[in-house]
């Protein structure tokens, strides 16, 4: 399917529907907003100010709504009142959304609007991300799940469509290391350390991770800091407010993007392809089977820890460790085609 068929999907998921977009301003719910605002019967954006975002996020979506000409909505709570939230555990992103999609929620029934879609895409899918299971939970729609859009897709319909949105939508506790505590001297830090790094680097990504007491700097230019000068201005103000030790990442801001499937040689079954792809979470095998069988025959074991389903002639088979293999496909396409279809069927343990 071509760019211009998975736009289509979109359209085709949103039109003449009322809907309330989670919107951060980031590149998938900007899209989706600009979408939303072309083929919906009525739509609007709206931002939850958690207490633990970055200083400009609030203002960035504030004024890519207002560039897009879709309606825009605040609503501020705060995360760390939450004792749960605080004690950073791998959960902690589902309890964020699910504080999120509960106010949203509360928006949506007071407008008389009954559906919330947001920006997951497939990309996503692939990563640890608890706070997914939400969506599942509260029937969030993904319109970019939907139409098997990865982020890259999304970028490149972004440029297309010639829209700006923000590179700094993602919260402080996501720098923190799990099983440490989040504080508001942790977030105050961070928060410090990475306006600090922006004012030298000027543009692009800046994340500051605090690993235990470890300020550890990510940069899109890495080369903007390769300077012993700016190094140890660097080391000195992060060491004022709070952190042990400083070390830059040299590999800079971000990994590269996973592929949604790579490729596997059959050793016993030379005439056969094979696909598989590596997800970074345990399965819930049981949850898992009951979603495939919507997909076709499906045989599962909760003992084995496995669920085989069979759809259009492919063979699919999921391991509770989370590998996926795809088997009797034709090419990588025609892997990635049956993997779109399965990840959003995909249930995570959570621990």
């Amino acid at each position: 399917m071509d760019l211009e068929q998975k736009i289509e999907k979109i359209k085709e998921c949103l039109k003449d529907k009322e809907v309330i977009i989670a919107f951060s301003g980031g590149a998938d719910s900007t899209l989706i907003a600009k979408i939303a605002k072309d083929v919906c019967k009525e739509a609007a954006a709206v931002t939850v100010d958690n207490g633990v975002l970055p200083p400009d996020c609030i203002s960035n979506a504030t004024e890519i709504a207002k560039e897009i000409g879709i309606p825009h909505e605040v609503v501020r709570y705060n995360l760390m009142e939450n004792e749960t939230f605080k004690s950073n555990l791998p959960s902690r992103c589902f309890i964020c959304k699910n504080e999120m999609y509960n106010k949203l929620q509360d928006i949506a029934n007071e407008k008389g609007i009954y559906t919330l879609i947001d920006g997951t895409n497939i990309s996503d899918l692939l990563e640890d991300r608890p706070g997914i299971m939400v969506n599942y939970e509260k029937n969030i729609v993904s319109p970019l799940v939907y139409a098997g859009f990865t982020d890259e897709d999304v970028r490149k319909t972004l440029k297309k469509l010639n829209v700006h949105y923000s590179t700094s939508t993602t919260c402080f506790a996501t720098r923190i290391s799990r099983y440490s505590e989040i504080s508001p001297k942790k977030i105050n830090r961070i928060s410090y350390g990475e306006s600090f790094i922006k004012n030298m680097v000027r543009d692009g990504p800046v994340r500051v991770r605090d690993d235990n007491n470890i300020a550890r700097i990510e940069v899109g230019n890495v080369e903007k800091l390769l300077n012993m000068g700016i190094l140890n201005h660097i080391n000195s103000e992060l060491k004022s407010v709070g952190f042990k030790r400083v070390a830059l990442d040299i590999s800079g801001y971000g990994e590269p993007e996973k592929e949604l499937v790579v490729y596997k040689p059959c050793k016993d079954e030379e005439n056969k392809i094979m696909f598989e792809t590596e997800l970074p979470y345990e399965l819930d095998i049981k949850n898992t089977c009951s979603e495939l069988k919507k997909l076709g025959s499906t045989k599962c074991s909760e003992q084995m820890g496995i669920a085989m389903l069979e759809i259009e002639g492919r063979n699919v088979t999921v391991f509770k460790t989370g590998k996926i293999v795809a088997r009797r496909v034709t090419d990588k396409e025609d892997a990635e085609k049956v993997l779109i279809d399965v990840l959003p069927c995909i249930r995570r343990k959570l621990e």
